[in-house]
């Protein structure tokens, strides 16, 4: 793999990680009440891999993986590999499809992210840097617009969000089949249903970690998303502790409309 470019290196250890997590996942058969085993084992084998490859083919590099021990030392390193090796460990252990595996570098030099990739084994989808830039010129007019949110922590006042950005598009013509709040797991699988053409929005209020947020994020804007804090700023990395209060990825047509029923379902 030394051969490889950082975005290739990216997407060649978050594949490998995917195929041994579907290897780990059918050898449990009938999992039963073995689910909790399937998911530590799951989180653990997933991070060695990617740990030991990081280590031996980019050895200069520091990594924040969500199932190590974080360093400090990293906050002065200039290149830090960024990964969740499961990311949607409770969808993994219910047999679900969205989850994935996430893999991004920071450059401290350039204050962004590169070499983002998010894989979906079960899938079958990988996403990333390598990928072209979409074309997103026009919202969908068969069907609702769709908003995924976290299955167990979505924004409280979504719903409201939601009724309200339904009226102001079908104010403008934009749509008249309303607005849907669909849930998925993984951060990955979100971003990889806009991706997907699947859904239009994603908005999430009550934090979590960077090694949720960075791939997706990277390879969200790369391919022609708006991703942002909900306020409109941009989302950066590395610091201590790595949590990222918010996070907003749409379409760039909708934005305007979502920002503005944001802005109304707070104040109302």
């Amino acid at each position: 793999m030394n051969d490889l470019s950082d975005a290739e290196f990216s997407v060649a250890i978050a594949t490998q990680a995917g195929a041994m997590l579907m290897e780990l996942r059918e050898s449990y058969g009938q999992i039963g009440d073995r689910i909790g085993d399937l998911r530590n084992e799951g989180d653990r084998r997933a991070h060695q891999l990617l740990a030991d490859l990081i280590a031996e083919f980019r050895p200069d590099d520091a990594l924040l993986s969500e199932e190590g021990k974080d360093d400090d030392a990293r906050l002065s390193a200039q290149r830090v590999w960024i990964v969740d090796p499961l990311d949607g460990t409770f969808e993994y252990g219910q047999g679900r499809a969205d989850w994935a595996v996430h893999v991004a570098l920071w450059d401290a030099r350039a204050q962004a992210l590169s070499a983002c990739t998010v894989d979906l084994p079960a899938q079958q989808v990988t996403r990333s840097v390598l990928d072209p830039r979409l074309d997103l010129a026009s919202l969908p007019a068969d069907r609702p617009i769709r908003i995924v949110a976290s299955r167990n922590h979505p924004p409280r006042t979504l719903p409201a969000v939601a009724d309200l950005l339904a009226a102001g598009l079908a104010a403008d013509g934009l749509g008249n089949h309303g607005v849907e709040i669909v849930e998925v797991g993984s951060v990955g699988g979100k971003v990889n249903e806009l991706l997907s053409g699947r859904a239009e929005a994603y908005v999430h209020d009550t934090g979590f970690h960077e090694w949720d947020v960075a791939a997706p994020y990277g390879v969200a804007q790369h391919c022609g998303l708006i991703a942002t804090h909900l306020d409109g700023s941009q989302v950066t990395f590395n610091h201590m502790p790595p949590r990222v209060g918010d996070l907003l990825v749409s379409h760039p047509v909708l934005l305007p409309y979502l920002q503005r029923a944001r802005a109304e379902a707070a104040a109302t």
